[in-house]
């Protein structure tokens, strides 16, 4: 790919509408959100995020370094962020597998910036170039330790330009890396994204320290929990690491410091759960069932809910574009008007645990399991359906 097959205004802006697949939206979704910096390595499906980003980085004055291996993509990113740039990294299963150690580094770093992984079918290698989506857990516990995480999931190239931009903001909100959870049908399905005037898009800013040097720590919270960040080169002197640190960021080895700290980095994301949680609902007033669904899933689960009430079938939908954290309050609002929940999972039944575990039982909870390699066919999830409301 050259520079040449892509136009943009003399700062590198595109706007207007454009016929992209999901892979090219994400990327431009990152460059409209800030991102300047991106490290990676190829694989597929998500090679081409980073091909793109390495023709359009020099339109708007970023860098793209293809490092040696995922592991190293991982940790370079962090780099870029302490240096003052939006960062992010990019992957596919087996290399988000490697990924898992600096995952929760980031959190412990509280370094924001995004890894976008987009799933194909697994273990292992698996299928390269067909769809998967049970990279689901990992993204939420693939590292070790007690955190919380914020993971996204478009179902389409105008979602994945949409939501690279808000897991940035929200990166930057709650000083955290956030998951983009493509698959490979939506990073490689083509459609009209229409991409708004720079001015039409809401950027959350960076929120560097007003502390003057000497005075600047790196871990101390601020009334919603989340620190203050500085640059290096700005005069300021700070120490981060992946030990269990106080708020200068110096390790202290005692179960007192370890407490404080694990209840804040995950307080910051469960009290403002409600604020990060992003769904679309169609139907659910009034329903008997609710299809709870994400990814390219949710758009088999529209036509499979289409056709149930054609059938007269009282059915409504929950897309959510934020996986983690699971909708849990408005599930909870729906348990008792509804008789049961269905959840169709390109997978053999991961994020349904979730959903289970919120339901306890107080209404029908059904898995629509999936190994991944193509899309569920509608009538599966239809059957399903059914088959709870008897």
């Amino acid at each position: 790919m050259t520079n040449k097959m892509i136009t943009a205004d003399p700062k590198g802006v595109l706007t207007g509408s454009h016929y992209l697949d999901g892979d090219h939206a994400c990327c431009e979704g990152a460059l409209a959100a800030g991102c300047r910096f991106v490290a990676g390595y190829p694989i597929t499906p998500s090679t081409e995020v980073v091909e793109r980003f390495s023709a359009r980085c020099p339109q708007v004055g970023g860098m793209f370094i293809q490092m040696e291996d995922e592991i190293a993509s991982s940790i370079a990113i962090y780099g870029g962020v302490w240096a003052g740039a939006k960062a992010m990294t990019v992957t596919s299963g087996p290399g988000f597998s490697l990924m898992m150690e600096h995952i929760g580094l980031g959190v412990m770093l509280e370094t924001p910036c995004v890894f976008v992984n987009v799933q194909r079918g697994g273990p292992s290698t698996g299928l390269p170039t067909l769809p998967g989506q049970a990279d689901m857990m990992q993204a939420r516990w693939g590292s070790h330790g007690d955190y919380e995480i914020i993971a996204l999931s478009p179902n389409s190239p105008q979602e994945a330009f949409d939501l690279t931009i808000e897991a940035f903001n929200l990166s930057e909100q709650y000083r955290v890396p956030v998951m983009m959870m493509l698959d490979e049908c939506v990073g490689h399905m083509t459609e009209k994204v229409i991409i708004p005037k720079a001015e039409e898009i809401k950027i959350y800013p960076r929120r560097f320290t007003k502390a003057k040097p000497g005075e600047y720590l790196p871990y101390k919270p601020g009334p919603d929990m989340v620190p203050d960040l500085v640059k290096v080169g700005d005069g300021h002197r700070f120490h981060i690491t992946g030990l269990t640190h106080d708020e200068r960021g110096y390790p202290v080895m005692n179960h007192i410091c370890q407490d404080q700290l694990v209840r804040r980095l995950m307080d910051k994301i469960n009290k403002n759960a409600d604020k990060i949680t992003h769904l679309e609902e169609d139907g659910t007033e009034g329903a008997e069932c609710v299809v709870v669904s994400y990814g390219i899933t949710s758009r088999i689960a529209a036509r499979a809910i289409d056709m149930a009430r054609a059938e007269g079938l009282k059915v409504g939908h929950i897309q959510c574009k934020v996986v983690w954290p699971f909708p849990a309050k408005r599930i909870l609002e729906l348990v008792p008007k509804v008789k049961s929940f269905v959840m169709p999972e390109m997978n053999m039944g991961q994020v349904v645990l979730e959903l289970e575990r919120i339901v306890k039982g107080q209404a029908q909870v059904s898995l629509v399991p999936h190994a991944g390699g193509m899309v569920h066919e509608p009538e599966v999830i239809l059957q399903a359906i059914k088959q709870s409301l008897k």
